[in-house]
């Protein structure tokens, strides 16, 4: 059976290639996407492992007539076609945890970045300027963290938002007054959380229900002069939205690690494409205004990334590939099969 595996660091093809030999895997690994220019390498392809750059479209798909397998190696699957896997029957199991507490830590990152205006301090540093001008922050002690989303990230963001003395405030749509009780935080209506809170984090996963939760009614609704975070997913967020209340000074300031549509910032040669969608083209000179705003903080979708996170990826994508090669799938995508 053949395997391919996208999006691959050699650290990654060394260990891949070694757990997996005794299951007697055609296996090749290719450093880059799976897009047009590459699909001939996995045209055969019976199991696909992928990041999430990686966009399994059903045009993609089809050309993949013998692929029964996708391993993504990520919690979200929004890269996927899920509904044309269900049509023809691929089976498609995620990563539903492996860096909770990794993430949380990166929320705080950016938290303390722009409370303390670590990033402003650095740059004044490293022009021998060591004045104090500019630089002052504020406590977290004390200030009100409002959570949107309390899955496995939130609940680490809300036990480290403890840590430092916060107050927290929660909004999810499953509610559970267990953990309420233990981590000492309030569920409140989404609209409450906003215009009460010193910092939002967003926590949520990417659906077509949760697409621009953040727009610019709810950006309205923030207490003025809030922190914005976004370590989830970049369209949670409507870019424009955000610039607005960026400049109108309800958000003092921003953190974020994911951004709609990034993988045009990262790919700007799309920019110069002439049959370039033009409402795309303006979020991506949107999130570029925000690259160059001094109280905006933006990482590269690197949350997630720390070394112990991504060997639990790895653990956890051959156990998925193992399980649907022994007919015992784990980690499968619900809705997908049908029930035989």
């Amino acid at each position: 059976m053949k395997a391919v595996f996208f999006e691959t660091a050699p650290w990654e093809r060394r260990f891949l290639k070694r757990v997996l030999a005794p299951h007697r895997l055609s296996v090749t690994f290719v450093p880059d996407p799976l897009t047009d220019d590459t699909l001939r390498q996995a045209a055969s392809a019976e199991i696909l492992s992928v990041f999430i750059y990686s966009h399994l479209t059903a045009r993609l798909l089809r050309r993949l007539p013998r692929l029964r397998f996708i391993a993504t190696r990520s919690t979200g699957f929004d890269h996927i076609d899920l509904a044309a896997c269900r049509t023809r029957q691929i089976m498609v199991s995620n990563v539903p945890s492996y860096g909770e507490n990794t993430v949380a830590e990166h929320t705080f990152a950016l938290i303390l970045a722009l409370s303390r205006n670590i990033h402003k301090a650095y740059v004044k540093t490293i022009k021998g300027d060591f004045s104090l001008t500019g630089l002052q922050g504020f406590d977290l002690k004390g200030k009100t963290l409002g959570v949107v989303g309390a899955g496995h990230i939130g609940l680490h963001v809300i036990k480290m938002a403890k840590g430092f003395g916060m107050d927290v405030l929660v909004y999810d749509v499953q509610k559970s007054p267990f953990l309420s009780e233990v981590l000492d935080f309030r569920y409140v209506p989404l609209d409450t959380l906003l215009s009460s809170s010193d910092i939002v984090s967003l926590h949520v996963p990417y659906l077509p229900s949760t697409h621009h939760l953040m727009n610019r009614e709810r950006f309205k609704r923030m207490k003025r002069g809030a922190l914005f975070i976004n370590t989830a997913r970049g369209g949670l967020v409507d870019t424009g939205a955000l610039v607005w209340a960026l400049d109108e000074g309800i958000v003092s300031g921003a953190g974020l690690d994911v951004l709609e549509g990034e993988e045009l910032v990262k790919e700007e040669r799309q920019l110069l494409s002439t049959d370039f969608p033009k409402e795309k083209l303006a979020t991506a000179l949107r999130n570029h205004i925000l690259l160059h705003r001094e109280n905006v903080v933006i990482t590269p979708h690197i949350a997630f990334d720390s070394k112990e996170a991504l060997q639990r990826i790895l653990e956890t994508t051959v156990a998925n590939i193992v399980g649907f090669l022994g007919g015992s799938p784990v980690n499968a995508v619900p809705g997908i099969l049908k029930s035989r």
